[in-house]
């Protein structure tokens, strides 16, 4: 890891200058690349000589992306993908064998929920839930032929917060592999890394990229997991385009500065709504009324952006209040430069099967807001409106 603070590392991390010297990293929109002679594309295809083949395994973008991210959370190597979700598959594809069993939180995105109850039991692939108020019930799901423990924290979208050290000593106990989605946290806030995790995913499309323009996703940790994501994602093909890499590094620019605003509105708001009559209960990690807060405090710099709530009325009184929204947005998306409100139960997890909603603890009054960058009155002026 650079001794240099996080800010600079995501500014200064750049591809290498070209002969026109430009200080802007341009775009390297081809497919593939040349070789001077047969001997160096034999060499270069035999992983001899490290260089650039093929876009599809690697571009001058796509590795400034990655290396940018390794950075940021202290990762030995990482890959990049399409999208948030072809990083999680590829990730699960490329480490589980039919017969293997995984361990998971039960508070997880409602795509990578459908993997693990959809996709993966047609191929002899098991998963087993632990609580997320009973974390140390997760011990007692893990068997032979468990391969990997997996968690999001904070959770989507129920922002509960899961203790990094301890699901680490866990893993190391059993000796199996800890994944986590950072996703929320955002390297800026949270490496799960520094606290024992193997593999850290991300949706690029989120905060990464903070303004709601293109997908990506991204995962880093160990060199000898990440060379095996790389050959199956080689094969397969689900990586980043240039155009995104391009546009997703240059966020990370600022991604620092636009999470602290992010933050600082995001717990103004979250103070509001718990005193407002009309909220039944406020999740946010840096409220000291939530469950988690000292583990938070711990392990994540500040709170994220994303604020969980109740309003009076169950499903319909969601829908009723998303109807009164006037400024923010109503969009699945979250991370962006603007508020976004989400109601779960009637949308993103509207096919999921009551008891595992309650499980991610998926209220049919929850809201689900991504507080932006517009000035933060403002922000709380329209769900006043809409509350009342």
């Amino acid at each position: 890891m650079s001794n240099k603070k996080f800010e600079t590392l995501a500014i200064r991390t750049q591809s290498e200058t070209t002969q026109f010297s430009e200080h802007s990293v341009p775009l390297y929109l081809t497919s593939g690349f040349v070789f001077d002679d047969a001997e160096e594309m034999r060499a270069s295809f035999a992983e001899e000589k490290q260089r650039d083949l093929y876009s599809r395994y690697s571009n001058p973008n796509v590795n400034e992306f990655v290396d940018k991210v390794c950075l940021m959370e202290g990762a030995e190597a990482g890959f990049a993908f399409a999208s948030g979700m072809a990083a999680v598959f590829s990730t699960f594809a490329t480490l589980l064998d039919a017969g293997d069993h995984v361990v998971s939180c039960s508070s997880v995105f409602g795509a990578t929920h459908g993997l693990f109850t959809k996709y993966f039991p047609k191929w002899n692939i098991e998963c087993s839930y632990f609580n997320v108020n009973d974390v140390e019930s997760a011990e007692g799901l893990i068997k032979p032929n468990t391969k990997f423990l997996y968690a999001e924290t904070p959770t989507n979208p129920g922002v509960d917060v899961l203790d990094l050290d301890y699901l680490s000593a866990l893993c190391k106990k059993h000796n199996i592999l800890l994944v986590i989605d950072n996703c929320f946290a955002t390297p800026y806030l949270q490496n799960p890394i520094k606290h024992g995790a193997d593999l850290v995913i991300h949706s690029a499309t989120k905060l990464m990229d903070g303004q709601g323009r293109v997908l990506g996703g991204i995962t880093v940790g160990k060199a000898e997991l990440i060379r095996e994501i790389y050959l199956f994602s080689r094969l397969t093909g689900p990586s980043m385009s240039p155009f995104n890499a391009w546009v997703l590094s240059k966020s990370l620019e600022t991604l620092a500065v636009r999470t602290e605003k992010h933050c600082e509105n995001a717990l103004k708001l979250a103070t509001y709504l718990e005193a407002h009559p009309k909220v039944k209960w406020v999740k946010y990690p840096f409220l000291k009324s939530h469950p988690k807060y000292d583990i938070a405090k711990k392990q994540m710099r500040l709170g994220g952006n994303i604020v969980a709530f109740e309003v009076e009325g169950g499903i319909e009184g969601g829908r009723q209040f998303l109807d009164a929204i006037k400024m923010c947005s109503l969009s699945a998306n979250l991370g962006d430069t603007r508020t976004i409100v989400t109601h779960p139960a009637s949308t993103t997890h509207a096919k999921v099967e009551q008891e595992v909603k309650a499980a991610a603890g998926i209220t049919d009054g929850m809201v689900r807001i991504s507080v932006g960058l517009e000035h933060v009155n403002d922000i709380i002026n329209d769900l006043e409106q809409a509350l009342n």
